[in-house]
This record gives C-alpha cells, structure tokens and sequence, in this order.
C-alpha cells in the first residue's frame, strides 16, 4: 500500500518532465520535499518494484519520421526467443514483442521501425531480415493514431 505522499509522488513522476537543468528539484519543489528526499523515494519505488523503469517518449512525427511499420516475423518456435533478442538490439527496432499466433496468422515476433517513408521502413525490415537470416516477414503500417497517452495513476 502507498501512502498519501506516495501517491502524490506518483502522480508528479507520470507527468512530463520539466526541460530544466534539475527537473527532480522543480517535482520535488511542487511536492514540498527536497530533491534528493524525491530521488531516494524513487530508488525505493524501484527497489520494491513499484517503478520498473524511467523512461521518456519521443514524438517520432515530430522528428520527421511520419511512418511507421510493425514488422511481423514467422519464425520457427525454438528460435523465436533468440531472434527476438537479435532483433531487440538493432537501433531500428524501437519495439520487440512475442506475441502468440492463431490460424491463418502465423507471425510470433513483431519488432516496430520508424522511418520517413514507408519504402524506408520497408528498407529497414530488408536490412534486418538479410543480416538475420529469418525472411518470412511481413511490413504491417499504421493507417492513424487512435491513442497515444501513458496510464495514469491516483487520478482525481
């Protein structure tokens, strides 16, 4: 269980961070803690398994890389676990899931690839697919976004 302060800690760390030399310090300003109270809270949060990770999001669009392909791979099952980690390690790939099949589906691993173009993306999946041997794929691109948010904790 959390306490109050907790919470509200929580609720500070799922919005953005501010753009500032000492974003810890402005969070934990609107806290009323001292920032390094705040960074101890957090390492706690990780040591109890609260928090897993820190991370933040880049707006692809916004850099310029307007398509997106979430490239499905048919790869035999006692493979899949190293291919997915081969793949994880590629800096093309921003995502890397195993995912289950079903009939007329049989793609178990989906990496995600970014790219100006569609033909990039479709050039990125080529690349992997050559330096990795694994060539039953399929490029699969987004038509829209229908949601882009992070969950949210202890909302009022």
């Amino acid at each position: 269980m959390l306490t109050e302060q907790e919470k509200k800690i929580v609720k500070e760390l799922q919005n953005n961070i501010p753009l500032v030399k000492r974003p810890f310090e402005q969070m934990a300003r609107r806290l009323g803690m001292e920032e390094q109270e705040l960074l101890d809270k957090i390492e706690e949060f990780r040591q109890r398994g609260i928090l897993r990770r820190f991370g933040a999001t880049v707006r692809h669009q916004n850099l310029g890389y307007t398509a997106n392909a979430m490239v499905v791979w048919d790869i035999p099952d006692d493979q899949v676990e190293e291919a997915g980690k081969t793949m994880a390690q590629f800096p093309e790939v921003s995502h890397c899931y195993q995912r289950p099949t079903h009939p007329g589906w049989p793609y178990k691993l989906f990496t995600v690839v970014h790219g100006k173009t569609r033909a990039e993306c479709e050039e990125k999946a080529g690349a992997i697919a050559q330096k990795t041997g694994y060539h039953n794929y399929k490029p699969v691109f987004s038509t829209r976004e229908l949601k882009k948010s992070s969950m949210k904790y202890f909302e009022d």
